[in-house]
């Protein structure tokens, strides 16, 4: 007889929790529909800066560095930062110190180019070499926008407070298409 009084008491628990429920919530009212309204969709943020980075790096790739008319015209060029004895840019400008490291640029984007550079430099000057060279074409196959990475070239080592000053090198050291370096 255990059974019947447990099926009794079963049936009777979901009645009695639903009449519970109903007395605690007697007096109560519902509020009404009071949903906040949804949120028009956001438009994703634009990177202005990286945008801009990048333009403005296309267009120095594209353009020769301003206010250096020589490397337009593929003429030679010449570098001196003041304390420079002329003597000392002659002796350069012959060939006449020991070109102790050399770097070729040949096949580089301007930023591969750029950072090549960079690096060659740093490491120059930490074993603390005095003359280098650097080979970076004539531009010859740059069409109407001249030669692109002797403008960077050239714009890079003004920028680089250790160098000293830098010729064209010899013809038969690349002529206007490579540069010798001096460091300090």
């Amino acid at each position: 007889m255990a059974a019947p009084d447990r099926k009794a008491d079963e049936d009777a628990e979901p009645d009695d929790e639903a009449r519970l429920f109903r007395e605690a919530v007697r007096g109560v009212r519902p509020l009404g529909e009071r949903r906040p309204a949804p949120a028009a969709p956001r438009a994703r943020p634009k990177a202005r800066f990286t945008r801009a980075d990048r333009a403005a790096v296309l267009q120095e790739s594209l353009d020769p560095a301003p206010g250096d008319p020589a490397v337009a015209g593929g003429e030679e060029l010449a570098f001196h930062r003041p304390q420079i004895q002329p003597a000392v840019l002659r002796r350069l400008r012959r060939g006449e110190f020991r070109v102790q490291r050399e770097i070729d640029l040949h096949g580089l984007t301007v930023a591969e180019a750029k950072h090549a550079l960079r690096e060659f430099l740093i490491i120059a000057l930490e074993q603390q070499v005095r003359c280098v060279r650097i080979v970076h074409g004539k531009g010859l196959r740059s069409g109407t926008r001249g030669p692109v990475l002797k403008s960077a070239v050239s714009s890079v080592l003004r920028r680089t407070g250790a160098v000293l000053a830098y010729v064209s090198a010899r013809p038969v050291d690349g002529g206007t298409g490579a540069l010798y370096v001096l460091l300090g």
